[in-house]
């Protein structure tokens, strides 16, 4: 059986291409086929090519065309509907979703799926990326980039994912720069506050690596 997750974050930058390819390494080392999709991508190369989906490509086992991963790969790095706009797209929750599951459909036993940016961001003028995975209804992991503010926007960004009827499957503390004043203590209060276990905690790396983020995650806990 397929088990698919939403990956978010509480802010853009917070590292969610990071914690989905050590969740990719870690299922992977587990004898699992894995795959996972960026639906949307802003911020692309000369050849139309994300950093990012890029990253999900190397870390998955099951071998997908990169348009497969990252259908919708626009030029300009500011927000998707911005970037769709400058292009002269539209991008619909609909369209994106019926994307996500010809990767679900594909055989994988784990798949991801990448947001961009936060659980708020805009695709048009009317949705959100959120909308996709509500059309999905799966289940979403949390990346709680641990920097001031993380537990404001962890707490808001976790009643949003309750509101729209989706279930918050783990949060990830992940460091993507110099660790924060008072880590213990921050990460204390998130563990009594979000209403989900925490997955694990990745460490600023100089130079990240997967497999070794891989190891500071709970996958056990993720799979039940």
């Amino acid at each position: 059986m397929t088990r698919t997750w939403f990956v978010t974050g509480t802010d853009t930058g917070v590292g969610k291409t990071a914690v989905s390819c050590a969740l990719l390494a870690a299922a992977g080392r587990a004898g699992l086929r894995t795959a996972a999709i960026k639906p949307v991508a802003a911020g692309c190369d000369d050849l139309g090519h994300n950093e990012d989906a890029l990253q999900l490509m190397r870390w998955m086992t099951v071998s997908l065309d990169y348009a497969q991963v990252n259908p919708v790969a626009l030029k300009a790095a500011i927000a998707p509907h911005l970037a769709a706009g400058q292009e002269g797209r539209l991008l619909q929750a609909s369209r994106l979703a019926g994307l996500c599951r010809g990767v679900m459909l594909g055989g994988a036993d784990v798949v991801l799926i990448e947001g961009a940016g936060g659980w708020r961001v805009p695709i048009s003028a009317r949705e959100t990326l959120a909308d996709v995975a509500v059309q999905l209804q799966v289940a979403v992991i949390l990346v709680v980039g641990m920097r001031l503010g993380c537990i404001n926007h962890a707490l808001l960004t976790a009643e949003a994912i309750a509101r729209d009827g989706l279930k918050l499957a783990g949060w990830v503390a992940n460091q993507p720069g110099e660790t924060m004043q008072n880590y213990a203590g921050n990460l204390d209060s998130l563990r009594r506050l979000l209403p989900a276990p925490l997955l694990g905690e990745i460490p600023s790396m100089p130079a990240f690596d997967a497999d070794q983020a891989s190891e500071c995650l709970s996958l056990e806990t993720l799979l039940g």
